[in-house]
């Protein structure tokens, strides 16, 4: 067994391994038997394997015959479950944990997916030794296959699917040097339960992602044009991140692909979550710098305190971010060399997502709880199989898929989300997490206030394409074209810029922003 607790081929080996008693005889522990008088040819060696082979054919048989059984019992059980559970349908939606996913519901699928190939993708890459990187390593490629029997590279696992890693040791770098993540705990927190939560992003991407357990991490599922521009991009973020510890942008933990029957690909990335997991999010603000439709109604937002508000609602309610001259002057020289990148790169459409906790309120509208869900996909015991027909096609893997189809996976069992009252202190080395996770509002003097900010910069991955082009050419027919989202990156980067330092303290507001 290894390190990561996965079964392994053993180590080749010049001796003759020890057999095994095959006969039934009673050998005590501690006692070898006598071999005084004993002598063994060739021949009888020989005869001894056919025998050895045989005893271990007649048990792969009776093995295979005995889990045909058990799958067709649990095809009879689970039917007669259905037929009993058909009356109480209402009484078993209340149980349910999450959203009310079966087996032909892809959520579900995708989520058990993405957790066997993080699960093993990252195991395999931790137990090698960390060495300097390579130029290959920013374009590695490392693929796993899924079934239900398993292999010597991957356990079994409850469905057929493919598994893709890319720049492994180049995320790895990023996780444990730049972003200072203890490995374990990061498998750890990915690898349990999910907390379910179908939300679109903030934005217009369609996108939509999971918690890990602990609220740390996003499992967010992206374009295959995002996954292409991050790779294109890699090397620049990594040196920009290496460079400067305390960057504001998203900070990208892993690129992964779930590949599954009939060859639907869905890539995903694991991201941190920036908004803690102890405090209660009152309000949350996308900024971007444009001013043309980018107001969330007011009348929606006061029956929906939840809601992701933009520039207008921002500029109209008369915000700023209170900061006193200290912090003011680290978090202008941050988003300034962000946007420098972003600039360098060709990217646009980001923004500042701000999420603000008012420290009188503290937690007692219990938001989090209220709107996050447990989901807890069951993890097969890790096992692999000797059969004499490979891969998915044996006979114990046939019987297995078809229990499975028939099961009921709605069913995750009793769970409850238990999130933490205190700062983990996992993020207090960067200076904008400093203050329980954020950064604290402060005065002209640079004492504290009562309200702390939550920021980052997010959806750093679209590129100003031909698409976006013809948007900001459709969109400045009616529209002043320096102050609609879709801009040239250049001038997006400097109007992002001069948008931020004029909403903090002392910089005189966004409303010179507004269209007139």
């Amino acid at each position: 067994m290894s390190a990561d607790g996965y079964l392994q081929p053993p180590p080749a080996s010049s001796h003759r391994p020890t057999r095994r008693n095959t006969t039934g005889s009673n050998v005590r522990a501690g006692r070898s038997m006598p071999t005084q008088g004993l002598a063994f040819s060739y021949d009888d060696v020989d005869i001894e394997d056919d025998i050895q082979m045989q005893a271990d054919q007649i048990r792969r048989e009776r093995k295979r015959a005995k889990l045909q059984q058990e799958a067709e019992a649990a095809l009879t059980r689970t039917v007669s479950m259905q037929n009993r559970q058909s009356s109480s349908k209402e009484d078993d939606n209340r149980v349910l944990i999450g959203n009310l996913i079966g087996e032909g519901h892809v959520n579900y699928v995708l989520m058990y997916n993405m957790l066997t190939g993080i699960r093993i993708a990252v195991s395999r890459c931790q137990a090698k030794i960390k060495r300097p990187l390579t130029d290959d390593d920013f374009t590695a490629r490392h693929k796993y296959s899924f079934d239900i029997v398993g292999n010597e590279l991957t356990p079994s696992a409850k469905y057929d699917f493919k598994f893709k890693d890319y720049a492994p040791n180049v995320f790895r770098e990023l996780r444990e040097d730049c972003f200072q993540l203890d490995p374990a705990d990061y498998l750890l927190s990915l690898t349990a339960k999910y907390i379910l939560s179908e939300l679109g992003s903030p934005g217009k991407s369609g996108s939509f992602f999971y918690f890990s357990r602990d609220y740390r991490f996003i499992i967010k599922t992206i374009r295959h044009s995002e996954h292409k521009f991050l790779l294109s991009i890699l090397k620049e973020y990594h040196s920009h991140v290496k460079n400067n510890p305390h960057t504001l942008l998203s900070r990208f933990y892993g690129l992964h692909r779930v590949k599954l029957p009939r060859g639907r690909k869905i890539h995903f990335v694991i991201m941190n979550n920036l908004f803690p997991s102890h405090k209660d999010i009152h309000e949350v603000f996308d900024l971007k710098g444009s001013t043309v439709g980018r107001e969330y109604p007011e009348q929606k937002a006061a029956n929906n305190p939840r809601a992701v508000l933009k520039d207008l609602n921002w500029i109209n309610r008369e915000k700023m971010l209170e900061l006193g001259p200290e912090k003011r002057a680290l978090l202008t020289e941050q988003l300034r060399r962000d946007s420098e990148l972003l600039k360098k790169v060709h990217v646009m459409d980001y923004s500042l997502l701000v999420g603000i906790h008012n420290m009188r309120r503290g937690n007692r509208d219990n938001v989090r709880s209220n709107t996050l869900k447990v989901f807890s996909p069951t993890v097969p015991a890790i096992r692999r199989k000797n059969t004499q027909i490979k891969g998915g096609r044996s006979p114990e893997a046939i019987a297995m898929r078809q229990a499975m189809r028939q099961s009921d996976p709605k069913r995750l069992g009793a769970g409850t989300l238990d999130l933490p009252e205190e700062d983990t202190g996992d993020r207090q080395q960067f200076i904008f997490y400093q203050d329980e996770g954020g950064l604290q509002a402060t005065d002209e003097t640079n004492r504290a206030a009562d309200t702390i900010y939550y920021l980052g910069v997010i959806d750093i991955l679209t590129p100003y394409s031909g698409v976006k082009k013809l948007e900001h050419f459709w969109k400045g027919l009616s529209a002043d074209r320096h102050k609609i989202s879709p801009v040239a990156p250049t001038e997006y980067g400097e109007r992002f810029f001069s948008f931020m330092k004029a909403i903090m303290r002392g910089g005189g507001g966004g409303a010179r922003f507004k269209q007139e």
